[in-house]
């Protein structure tokens, strides 16, 4: 019976291996995947990009694709290693790790989605702070107001639903990618040497380029990052390609992470090269996004009024887009914590807990105005780091499933840049 059951699984693996093409949920899932990571992160790259000079934007571009798709393709396969058909990335670290450990990557989940969340508000703030002063010439109100009117807004958004909120934004995307590159090539004409003339940073010295090439990793981990979709990508691919899911989720990933690498690196080198470091400098200290600083920069109507209308789109979907999941989080871990107390707390009143908390926490930190990209170095693109390139990797140490994986180079490659990236958490300490 084994023997023929065995024979069956080789048949079926050695059909599905032949008929292994691509198929029009794959080009769906492609442009999913690029769309997730392509948004208002991309708006602050090249400012970490350039801000350091010549040769830290030349380690990204050179970075930018292993360690993007390693990464993803490692997490993938950490979802696929479940013994459990159509489990998602927390049935799976259950599953091989226990139930406490599911509770804290469900804890570390909500806190690699929740500072992103705060970075949007502040970015959001000062996008149309910025709009209303210098393209329409309208004297904004106090910051703590604005930051209010703002949020509260934000909030009536999502009191529309889900679905809604999930559809506009998929439909928001691949404009907001399209006037990227269209702004990059308008940007063309306005290139100068500047960067060339300063391939050292310009403190000028080797400890300021290893410093600005280690606090760039956290920024791409950052910009690039779209772990939380690769869970439901992974349960669907297995769905439809059973055995063969993870050779074909990695040509998908191989597809969506060279065409996000070319968009977005075209759109960082055209930003670096149409400016100088000392622009980027004044840009990072301004605390906005490039398209705002471009806006300001430039005196083309084109750009002055596109680009912060653009930013403010962005922001506003990627905003959205991560609040959902932030609440999700929050919920869980509330329920969670509930459950284990052998209490229960009812839906509405946990939604309106959460939705509370949301609204005072970023309406704060909007009007504190603490650095976006202090943030993200310091706190969103090393927890990213933590799950995205450091668990998987821990699994393929520990977990007899993903054993096969191991004693590769990429391996190495990922855990490196993962450490690095967390350590980025101390930069604060050493500042």
């Amino acid at each position: 019976m084994g023997t023929a059951q065995q024979q069956k699984t080789t048949a079926t693996t050695a059909d599905k291996t032949q008929k292994l093409g691509w198929r029009k949920s794959d080009t769906v899932w492609m442009l999913g995947l690029y769309g997730t990571a392509v948004g208002a992160g991309t708006l602050f790259l090249p400012i970490n990009a350039g801000v350091g000079g010549l040769i830290p934007l030349i380690v990204m571009m050179i970075l930018a694709l292993p360690m993007t798709f390693f990464a993803h393709r490692a997490m993938m396969r950490f979802v696929l290693s479940s013994a459990n058909p159509g489990a998602d990335i927390t049935d799976v670290v259950e599953e091989h790790f226990g139930k406490n450990m599911g509770k804290i990557i469900t804890l570390l989940y909500f806190f690699a989605i929740y500072p992103i969340l705060l970075v949007y508000s502040v970015a959001l703030t000062n996008t149309v702070e910025s709009f209303m002063k210098f393209q329409l010439g309208i004297e904004p109100p106090a910051r703590a107001v604005l930051a209010l009117i703002l949020i509260v807004v934000l909030m009536a958004i999502v009191r529309l639903g889900e679905q809604l909120i999930v559809k506009a934004m998929s439909i928001l995307v691949f404009p907001f990618v399209a006037v990227l590159l269209m702004l990059a090539l308008y940007l063309v004409p306005h290139w100068n040497g500047a960067i060339f003339a300063n391939i050292i940073p310009q403190s000028g010295n080797t400890t300021s380029i290893m410093m600005a090439v280690w606090l760039i990793l956290p920024v791409m981990v950052f910009s690039f990052n779209h772990s939380p979709v690769i869970s439901s990508f992974a349960v669907a691919k297995e769905k439809e390609y059973g055995v063969n899911a993870e050779r074909q989720g990695s040509r998908i990933l191989l597809r969506a992470h060279i065409m996000m690498v070319i968009t977005v690196m075209f759109f960082v080198c055209s930003c670096v090269l149409s400016l100088t470091p000392a622009n980027l400098i004044e840009a990072k200290a301004q605390n906005v996004s490039i398209l705002t600083y471009l806006a300001n920069h430039f005196d083309t109507p084109v750009i002055a009024y596109a680009a912060p209308i653009v930013a403010i789109i962005a922001i506003t979907k990627s905003f959205l887009g991560h609040y959902l999941g932030a609440s999700e989080g929050l919920n869980g871990i509330v329920h969670k914590v509930a459950r284990d107390n052998n209490k229960t707390i009812s839906n509405k009143a946990l939604n309106r807990f959460t939705a509370l908390f949301m609204l005072t926490t970023t309406w704060a930190v909007a009007t504190l105005n603490p650095s976006i990209l202090g943030m993200i170095e310091n706190l969103g693109g090393p927890i990213i780091a933590m799950l995205l390139f450091i668990m998987p990797m821990y699994a393929i140490k520990k977990v007899p499933a993903m054993k096969k994986y191991s004693g590769t180079i990429s391996n190495v490659f990922v855990t490196v840049i993962g450490l690095m990236s967390i350590s980025a958490i101390f930069y604060s300490l050493i500042q």
